[in-house]
């Protein structure tokens, strides 16, 4: 079991939970990830399933995640402390059949639980895994200016996406589904795991308006990389707000997707 501290799954949460405390996004304990395991790779290092402990779920998973492995930050966990103990600040479970139960089989070695976000994470690994089952990640953070962006502009994804779009021309490219937005509500609720997930149905990435953002992805770099990309221009935006005089132009936005063959979120730009 004690093998499974040094597998490529934990030096990966390890590193990217550092890079985002460097990067000022998770301050104290704010912030977390699920990254789901394939079984194959769970069982070279855990034969059979010996589990310590059960945790409770906090609803019930859909059925396309039961069974399925979960490494997850641990509720009120700092990141900036996960690479130096990994195996307290982080946890490997198990989905149950019924879908109620979280069955822990490495980690949380304090007593200690997942995040008290797990249930969106699982309403979002749903959904997205359903579009793309090679959907490995859900990764929670609070970036600075992305969330300074949010407070200047109505709650309106396409307004938000257009900010986004004609910023940097990366942005089009990187994210051409848009973003999606949510007002501000209540964090660890059943009520912004559902509106999250039903906004994951058309974006990779959910904005929490005066709180967060929520992305998903394949892999971690994938994950990450897409918050990263809001992040930048949306830095770019609240530095030159009020004294933009080169905006990209809409062709060029048009002309960006059209050379990458990509399919843009509709209603934001040229109508």
């Amino acid at each position: 079991m004690s093998d499974f501290i040094h597998s490529k799954f934990v030096q990966e949460m390890c590193d990217i939970t550092a890079n985002m405390y460097r990067q000022g996004w998770d301050e104290r304990n704010g912030g977390n990830i699920s990254y789901m395991i394939d079984e194959e790779f769970v069982r070279e290092y855990f034969p059979e399933d010996k589990f310590i402990r059960d945790i409770p779920a906090g609803f019930v998973a859909h059925e396309c995640l039961r069974g399925k492995y979960f490494l997850v930050t641990g509720t009120g966990k700092y990141f900036k402390n996960v690479k130096g103990d990994p195996e307290t600040n982080l946890g490997l479970v198990k989905i149950s059949e019924d879908g109620e139960t979280a069955h822990l089989l490495w980690g949380y070695k304090d007593g200690g639980r997942f995040t008290s976000e797990f249930p969106a994470h699982l309403m979002s690994h749903a959904v997205r895994y359903q579009i793309n089952p090679k959907n490995r990640i859900i990764m929670h953070t609070h970036p600075t200016y992305t969330i300074c962006m949010g407070a200047c502009l109505p709650t309106d994804e396409k307004i938000f996406t257009r900010k986004l779009w004609k910023s940097n021309t990366e942005a089009v490219v990187v994210f051409p589904e848009g973003v999606g937005v949510l007002p501000c509500m209540i964090c660890g609720t059943t009520e912004i795991g559902e509106a999250t997930a039903e906004k994951m149905k058309q974006h990779r990435i959910v904005t929490w308006t005066n709180h967060g953002i929520y992305g998903a992805g394949e892999t971690i770099d994938e994950a990450f990389g897409l918050i990263e990309t809001v992040e930048k221009t949306a830095q770019i935006y609240m530095l030159t707000l009020g004294h933009v005089v080169n905006e990209i132009p809409d062709e060029v936005v048009i002309g960006l997707a059209k050379l990458w063959n990509l399919k843009m979120m509709e209603g934001v730009i040229g109508e």
